[in-house]
């Protein structure tokens, strides 16, 4: 065969467009902390399932310690990360909606509109979630959190109650969390999973890229959102006061 019978595309056929580079859309804060709710909403219901309420409380120190720093993160993170750059008011959310079902990839850099609704649930959610179990505590009294005698027994048991009942909405966020993932992946053609892994997507030429926050500044919130959580674990000691 001569080397003229050699293309890289049948005659009258033109080659496919390489595929765009792909850019730093989520920093590694964002991602470290999206997975370790993933991990840790299991492992906290599967601890209070099985009675093992001392990791239960752990671990609940844990989540409560990432939701500070997301929240910190939020304001003082990476561009993509913080609520300013997201977070839309209802006329954006509607004018998103009305192309929602077009196979289209939507050109928005990082949460859309409508994500940034389940953001907020979800962040809102957990936090109350373990606010109420700081100030909750068993039928018999014995397991409690750490702020339940700042309470009434009664507001204590109510706590519980609450803290119990409040995990199921926070089932039901993740499950449309999942169909929202679902939905982009086969309905617009849009991996949502893997850029939350790798940190990378493919965007538009035309797209400014993320600005990326420095790493002391989230060392800072590490440090901050450790602190606050091992002072509520501890019962917010104030100085000077037994």
């Amino acid at each position: 065969m001569s080397e003229d019978a050699v293309t890289d595309a049948p005659e009258g056929e033109s080659a496919p467009p390489p595929a765009p580079p792909k850019t730093r859309l989520w920093d590694l804060p964002v991602r470290l902390v999206h997975w370790s709710f993933a991990l840790l909403l299991p492992a906290l219901w599967w601890t209070w399932k099985s009675g093992d309420m001392s990791t239960h409380r752990l671990l609940g120190y844990v989540t409560l310690g990432l939701l500070l720093f997301r929240i910190y993160w939020g304001f003082a993170g990476s561009s993509t990360a913080r609520f300013a750059s997201f977070v839309r008011g209802p006329r954006a959310v509607f004018a998103y909606a009305r192309g929602l079902f077009s196979k289209s990839s939507d050109k928005t850099i990082g949460h859309n509109p409508i994500g940034a609704l389940s953001v907020l649930a979800l962040l809102g959610a957990m936090l109350l979630q373990v606010a109420l179990g700081l100030f909750a505590q068993d039928t018999d009294g014995i397991e409690s959190g750490p702020l339940s005698d700042l309470v009434s027994y009664e507001l204590s048991d109510l706590a519980r109650d609450l803290h119990e009942q409040l995990f199921n909405i926070i089932l039901a966020l993740v499950a449309l969390h999942l169909l929202a993932i679902l939905f982009y992946a086969l309905v617009k053609r849009d991996n949502l999973v893997g850029p939350m892994i790798t940190g990378r997507k493919a965007l538009d030429e035309s797209a400014e890229p993320p600005r990326f926050a420095p790493l002391w500044r989230g060392l800072v919130g590490v440090a901050l959102a450790a602190g606050v959580s091992g002072w509520v674990a501890q019962g917010l000691p104030l100085p000077g006061v037994n």
